[in-house]
């Protein structure tokens, strides 16, 4: 069940929102409902990440020489 949620905007921020609202023809709140839900599942892809990183760091579970090299060429430009 939604829930409200009261919180504030710089001017230029709700006037951005206002245009972004009415060039969508969505209201207000879809976009500020969309807004913290992308930004939700970011971070928390994110974490999720991080905490992966970490436990494979506690484990020792590292890149040898080979792979690092391997990856520096896959994404170095050319010169």
């Amino acid at each position: 069940m939604p829930r409200s949620v009261t919180f504030e905007l710089d001017d230029e921020t709700l006037q951005t929102l206002d245009r972004l609202a009415e060039g969508t023809e969505r209201s207000r709140d879809d976009l500020i409902s969309q807004a913290v839900q992308d930004y939700l599942a970011l971070h928390s892809w994110q974490i999720d990440k991080i905490r992966a990183g970490i436990a494979a760091a506690e484990r020792g579970d590292f890149a040898d020489e080979e792979e690092i090299a391997r990856i520096v060429e896959k994404y170095s430009t050319p010169t």
